[in-house]
C-alpha cells in the first residue's frame, strides 16, 4: 500500500474523487480508481510514480508560471485539484529509466474550466524544465489562426513571469510573436498547422488545441510520427465535448473512457474525460454540474453563467444543444439540431400503421443515390376532431455491403432491418423497381392523396412505372430551397409543439431527426441542409415535404396553424 501525503496531491485527489467527497463523473471516477489500481499494480509493468517528479512540476507551475487575462494578470499559477491530478500524473509515471510513462493524454471539460492556460503551461515545462535538448514544442491546430490562440497563452505567461522573460527569447512583436527559444538547451515553443505544408516535426510535446473542430485525424498523426525519436514526448490535446460521433475526437473520447474502466489496456495513454452521469439533467439540477465543470468552486465558469445559459436555452431551443455540448459535456448528434430531443420524444406515442388503414394520406419521396437510403414518409390525416396527424415512415438501402454501411455511419443498420424498420432491395444498387413494386403495395394500405418529391432522379423512376405498367400515386415536385422548404418546417413545427403530430419512435426516422440541422438566408426563410448535418437526414426531407403537402392540402381550420415556432 502507497502511503498517501499532503505532498502527494495526486493520490489524495484520487482518493477524494472515488470516495464521493469531490462530485465527478464517470470517467474522471474511472481515471481516478485507475491511478490508485496503478500504485500497487503498475510496478509488475515496470511503471512507477516518482513524488519527486510530482512536486517539481508543480513547482514549476505554481513558482515560474503568471497567468494573464482579467482578475488574474500577473497572479501565480496556482493549479486547482483537478489540474494537479493531470500534471502529477503525466509528470510523476515514469518508467524503470525515468521517462514519462503517458505519451498521449486527452482532457475534455466544460467550457471556460481552465484547459487552455494548463496546456501553455506544460508546453511551458518542456520546452525550459524537462531536461530535452533540442526540444521542439508545438501548439498545433489544422490551421494557423488556431494554433496561434492557444500559442499565445504561451507567450504571454512568458511576458508575465519574470524567470521565463530573462531566459526566453520570443521573434516577433505583441500578438505576431512567433517563436519562443530557450537557448540553453538549443529549444523552440511555435505554433504549427498542418496547412503550413511544413513536414519533419519532431515534436518533444505538442499541445493540440479544440479536438472537437477537427475533422480528420490529421494533425495528431503529424505529430506522432515525429515522436518516435523522442524518449519521453507528450501529445496533450484538449476539448470541449463535440458534435456527431464521426470525427476523431469522438474516437479519442471513447478510448480514454474505455482505458479508464479499464476496457482497454494502453499504458500510454492517459485521460481526463468530464461527463454527466446517464441520469443527470443539468436544465434541472444543478448538482451535476461540478461534473463537467472542475473549476467551478473556484468560479470557472461560474454558477451565474451557467444559470444564463441555461434560461438562453430554454427561451430558444435551437441553443440547447450547443450549451449542453459546450457547459455540460454532452455529446450532440449536430451542431445546432433543427429539434430538440426533449420535443422530439415528447411527440412519441404508441401506434401501428395498421391501426391507421384506409386513411387519407400525403407523402414526401427522398430518392437517394445508387447506394444512399430512399425514404418515403406519410402523414397520415386524423379522423378525430382531437386526434393528431401520425407519422408512417419507410427506407431502403441496398442489401449489399450493409455492414460497411453500418461501420461508416455507425448505425445498426442489420439490427433495424432484422427489426423491420429498414428495407433493402437486392444488389449493390438501390433497385427503383423494388420500390415501385413495394409502393403499390403501401397504396393498398393507405388513400394516399400525393406524394410530394425532389425533382433530383425522379423521371427515371416515373418512367420505369410507366415501362412496367405499375400504377403511382399523384405526385408533385418540392422545391429543396428556401421558398417551398420554409413554410413546411413551419408548418411540421408547429404542429409538433402544438401536439397536433406525432410519430411511434421508429428508430431510423428518429435519428434522421437527431441529425437534422437548418440553415437560413438573409429573411430568414430557413431549409434542411444535408451539407451542414452530421448524419443522414433523408427521412426528415421527406417528413417536410410530406408535412408541406399535406398542411398545403388540408384546409380545415382545426389542423392548419400557420405560426412560426423555432424548435
Amino acid at each position: 500500500m502507497v502511503q498517501v501525503t499532503s505532498r502527494d496531491p495526486v493520490t489524495t485527489y484520487a482518493r477524494r474523487v472515488t470516495a464521493g467527497k469531490i462530485i465527478a463523473g464517470p470517467h474522471v471516477r474511472a481515471a481516478c480508481q485507475r491511478h490508485l489500481d496503478d500504485l500497487t499494480e503498475a510496478s509488475s509493468r515496470g511503471f512507477f510514480f516518482d513524488l519527486k517528479k510530482v512536486t517539481r512540476s508543480l513547482g514549476f507551475f505554481n513558482d515560474v508560471l503568471k497567468l494573464n487575462g482579467g482578475d488574474y494578470e500577473g497572479e501565480s499559477f496556482a493549479l486547482l485539484d483537478w489540474q494537479k491530478f493531470i500534471v502529477g500524473s503525466l509528470f510523476g509515471w515514469v518508467d524503470a529509466d525515468g521517462y514519462r510513462r503517458f505519451r498521449v493524454a486527452y482532457v475534455e471539460t466544460g467550457k471556460g474550466s481552465g484547459k487552455s492556460p494548463l496546456s501553455a503551461g506544460i508546453g511551458l515545462y518542456g520546452l525550459v524544465a524537462d531536461g530535452e535538448k533540442r526540444a521542439e514544442c508545438y501548439a498545433a491546430a489544422t490551421k494557423k489562426d488556431q494554433a496561434m490562440v492557444l500559442f499565445r497563452d504561451a507567450v504571454a505567461m512568458v511576458v508575465q513571469s519574470p524567470l521565463l522573460r530573462s531566459n526566453v527569447i520570443k521573434s516577433g512583436r505583441g500578438q505576431s510573436v512567433w517563436n519562443l527559444a530557450y537557448q540553453n538547451t538549443s529549444s523552440f515553443f511555435r505554433p504549427i498547422s498542418s496547412d503550413d505544408g511544413q513536414s519533419g516535426p519532431r515534436p518533444h510535446v505538442a499541445l493540440i488545441d479544440e479536438v472537437h473542430e477537427h475533422k480528420t485525424n490529421t494533425v495528431v498523426e503529424m505529430m506522432r510520427a515525429g515522436t518516435k525519436s523522442r524518449k519521453q514526448a507528450l501529445i496533450f490535446m484538449i476539448t470541449n465535448s463535440g458534435s456527431g460521433r464521426n470525427g476523431p475526437c469522438w474516437a479519442y473520447h471513447e478510448y480514454a473512457a474505455k482505458i479508464a474502466s479499464r476496457q482497454l489496456d494502453d499504458d500510454a495513454f492517459f485521460g481526463y474525460v468530464c461527463a454527466l452521469d446517464e441520469k443527470d439533467d443539468p436544465f434541472k439540477s444543478k448538482r451535476c454540474w461540478h461534473k463537467a465543470n472542475p473549476s467551478l468552486k473556484a468560479g470557472l465558469p461560474g454558477e451565474r453563467y451557467l444559470q444564463e445559459q441555461i434560461k438562453q436555452a430554454k427561451g430558444m431551443p435551437s441553443k440547447e444543444a450547443i450549451v449542453r455540448r459546450l457547459s455540460f459535456c454532452q455529446w450532440t448528434d449536430a451542431k445546432n439540431p433543427w429539434i430538440s430531443a426533449d420535443v422530439w420524444m415528447g411527440a412519441k406515442r404508441e401506434y401501428q400503421w395498421q391501426d391507421l388503414q384506409g386513411r387519407r394520406a400525403w407523402g414526401g419521396l427522398d430518392l437517394g443515390s445508387t447506394t444512399d437510403l430512399t425514404a418515403l414518409v406519410l402523414f397520415v390525416e386524423p379522423e378525430e376532431p382531437d386526434e393528431p396527424w401520425h407519422i408512417v415512415p419507410y427506407c431502403w438501402l441496398p442489401d449489399d455491403d450493409l455492414l460497411q454501411k453500418e461501420s461508416l455511419d455507425r448505425v445498426p443498420y442489420l439490427q433495424w432491418k432484422n427489426n423491420g424498420y429498414l428495407e433493402t432491395t437486392p444488389g449493390r444498387a438501390i433497385s427503383k423497381l423494388h420500390i415501385l413494386k413495394r409502393l403499390v403495395e403501401i397504396q393498398s394500405h393507405f388513400d394516399i392523396q400525393c406524394l410530394a418529391f425532389d425533382r433530383w432522379r425522379i423521371e427515371d423512376l416515373q418512367q420505369l412505372a410507366a415501362d412496367e405498367d405499375i400504377p403511382i400515386p399523384a405526385m408533385e415536385p418540392f422545391g429543396q430551397g428556401f421558398k417551398d422548404m420554409s413554410p413546411a418546417l413551419n408548418d411540421f413545427e408547429s404542429h409538433l409543439l402544438n401536439k397536433q403530430l406525432v410519430h411511434n419512435g421508429h428508430p431510423v426516422l428518429t435519428w434522421c431527426a437527431s441529425n437534422a440541422v437548418t440553415v437560413s438566408d438573409p429573411a430568414e426563410n430557413r431549409k434542411l441542409s444535408k451539407e451542414k448535418a452530421t448524419g443522414r437526414i433523408d427521412l426528415m426531407v421527406a417528413a417536410v415535404m410530406a408535412a408541406g403537402m399535406a398542411f398545403r392540402n388540408v384546409t380545415d381550420e382545426t389542423y392548419i396553424d400557420q405560426g412560426y415556432v423555432v424548435l
